[in-house]
């Protein structure tokens, strides 16, 4: 016997929550893919400079967005057909399900928060290894030259800040793109922090969403299989 009612109400709003449930992880696993092929960020992180790779916190972090994108599109199939079966069973392993992915993304934000600021730091710090080896450098042995200009024509930057652009000679304007970002001295520095604040705070949007819509199905899943429930019982 199928349910009635209100219980049957709440079970197509589960169905329609779960299929934006199911859209929303396809836009994440899209978004992470976009971000882990995107040419900015893969021209710097794919650096070397010596025996030293450039840092690859970012990428764990798209690599987890990539898995939890593929996670949550499981879920929510699993929650549209659970919801149009009206299968206990399988409404309480979405439900389980939920609440796991529910704490992981809880966990992933805490973690993210605390190292926001470090990615940029890090990648910051190689550039200024890179930048300094290029100015010392008396050969093309070293690859700090090529690394440092690889930054400049990704970023549309100069230098790692003014204090150094300008005390920088003027023989070594070839590590510039042009010569108006050499005379403007453009910080690098800058360009690395909106580079990645940026995508940062679109992850930060899609998580919030993510975590309301999550809230709003634990709860109709559970009001929905307290409904299967009672309505066999009668």
């Amino acid at each position: 016997m199928g349910v009635e009612g209100c219980t049957k109400c709440i079970k197509y709003l589960l169905f329609v929550f779960n299929f934006i449930f199911w859209l929303a992880g396809g836009i994440i696993l899209g978004v992470a893919l976009w971000l882990r092929h995107d040419s900015q960020t893969t021209n710097i992180l794919y650096l070397q400079l010596g025996d030293k790779q450039a840092p690859n916190t970012f990428y764990v972090g798209i690599y987890i967005l990539i898995a939890v994108g593929a996670v949550m599109m499981f879920v929510g199939f699993l929650g549209c057909y659970g919801a149009i079966q009206e299968s206990q069973c399988l409404l309480g392993t979405f439900f389980t399900c939920l609440v796991i992915l529910f704490a992981c993304e809880v966990a992933a934000g805490i973690w993210g928060f605390v190292n926001k600021d470090q990615i940029a730091k890090d990648v910051k710090q190689f550039y200024d290894q890179a930048f300094q080896q290029a100015l010392m450098a008396e050969s093309d042995a070293n690859n700090g030259k090529a690394v440092v200009k690889t930054f400049h024509e990704t970023l549309d930057c100069c230098g790692p800040d003014n204090g150094i652009g300008a005390i920088t000679p003027l023989w070594r304007a070839d590590l510039c793109p042009n010569k108006e970002h050499f005379e403007l001295h453009t910080s690098c520095h800058r360009k690395i922090d909106e580079l990645f604040s940026g995508k940062l705070y679109l992850i930060g949007i899609a998580a919030i969403v993510v975590a309301v819509i999550m809230i709003f199905e634990m709860i109709l899943s559970m009001v929905l299989c307290c409904g299967i429930r009672n309505s066999s019982v009668y």
